[in-house]
């Protein structure tokens, strides 16, 4: 393999070309036949097909089992802080087109889907929240987190600071240490916690210490959906979390609203969220596992127009697929069950891989066994800020289901 460009370079399968071709951005470790030159960790690197033909430049990383993930197919392309600023650039200017009044509280970068892979930032107010999964990420994120908070001045938003939650165990694989706190490249003051406001609903985002960055912000429309038919009904929330599927429908005005999660620290902050907006005269919290709660409401007899189901991700992994679909087919099923005729179902799953076509058939088998059918009423998916790119599929991942019980 003879290039005149001056990065070292990486052969790769036949598989690996259709992959890159068809505009998959990452080579597998084990699908490299040939290296040549200095490869470097965290490197740029070219990708090379068999017979010669360039398929693009990425990041080098020996730790992981993707071993170059592509930047760029521009065989012009240099990888330059300019570069990553322009990806900045592209991904602030599309969140703002298309959040618009909700640019304030929204996912600024979304890794692969924004062109740098491995990184994702959610904006709450003032603060950026961050996570780096990716060895050339973490090398360069000096350059990105300064190309966010001058970019973000130029649109007349001030960051009071960059937290970084890049705590995953995939860090590891990457050859990283887990970095959690303050980035202290830049100025930052103030607590870690704010108030943020979606839908117009305010909710406290403890940023240091929630899950992920501290608030879920790819429901954020799927909630309205959900609110749309509260008016007047019973709502129960499973795995409420900080009540944001809950707070919706009360603030729709719902008759009554209950909110169960398993997690004491979720109620509570669920419960503060609550009194927050004037909205706890008409809702109820309950610390307490779903799997244990559905069967006993359904023995009781308990009354809910609507019951919506946003549990975590029951997989991780391609290998749990099958237990994660029993944990999935059972909370389903028990909420058809307890439904009435006429009554909502509102279903979700964050698994990317739990794929769509497992996920509905688990609906189909749910339904049969509870002796019900369903009345598709909306098929949604992530909000756009959390955009998905139809040739890297591991961006789709959330599946959101809202049916009728007839």
């Amino acid at each position: 393999m003879k290039s005149n460009r001056p990065y070292p370079a990486v052969t790769v399968s036949a598989k690996a070309e259709r992959s890159l071709r068809n505009g998959h951005p990452w080579v597998y470790a084990e699908e490299i036949r040939e290296r040549t030159g200095e490869l470097t960790p965290g490197g740029i690197t070219d990708v090379f097909a068999a017979k010669g033909a360039w398929l693009g430049a990425g990041i080098y990383s020996p730790a992981s089992k993707i071993a170059v993930r592509i930047l760029s197919d521009n065989a012009n392309e240099t990888f330059s802080d300019a570069f990553f600023e322009r990806r900045v650039k592209y991904a602030l200017e599309y969140r703002r087109t298309v959040m618009g009044g909700d640019f304030n509280a929204c996912r600024l970068v979304f890794g692969e889907a924004d062109g740098l892979p491995g990184v994702t930032v959610d904006r709450f107010e003032d603060v950026l929240v961050t996570q780096i999964m990716s060895l050339g990420m973490e090398q360069r994120k000096d350059v990105l987190y300064r190309a966010l908070v001058s970019q973000l001045a130029g649109m007349g938003v001030e960051i009071r600071g960059i937290y970084e939650r890049s705590e995953s165990p995939l860090r590891a694989k990457e050859g990283l240490e887990p970095v959690s706190g303050w980035y202290e490249g830049l100025p930052h003051s103030g607590a870690t916690d704010t108030v943020i406001t979606e839908n117009g609903i305010k909710y406290a985002v403890d940023f240091a210490n929630g899950q992920k960055t501290g608030f879920f912000l790819d429901q954020k429309y799927n909630r309205l959906a959900v609110a749309r038919l509260a008016p007047g009904k019973r709502v129960l929330d499973c795995f409420t979390h900080t009540g944001s599927f809950a707070l919706n429908a009360a603030k729709a005005g719902a008759e009554r609203v209950t909110a169960v999660d398993v997690s004491e620290s979720a109620v509570s902050l669920a419960r503060a969220n609550a009194a927050m907006n004037g909205l706890e005269g008409n809702m109820d919290f309950l610390a307490c596992d779903v799997f244990d709660l559905l069967p006993k409401l359904i023995e009781e007899r308990a009354h809910y127009d609507i019951v919506i189901l946003d549990p975590p991700a029951f997989t991780k992994s391609r290998r749990t697929v099958k237990s994660a679909g029993r944990g999935y087919k059972e909370i389903n099923y028990r909420a058809m069950r307890l439904l009435p005729r006429g009554g909502y179902l509102a279903t979700a799953s964050c698994s990317h891989f739990m794929e769509n076509e497992l996920f509905v058939k688990m609906l189909h088998s749910a339904a049969r066994d509870a002796n019900v059918k369903l009345r598709e009423v909306e098929v949604r998916k992530q909000a756009p800020d959390h955009p998905i790119l139809w040739n890297v599929p591991e961006t789709e991942y959330l599946k959101f289901y809202i049916f009728q019980i007839v």
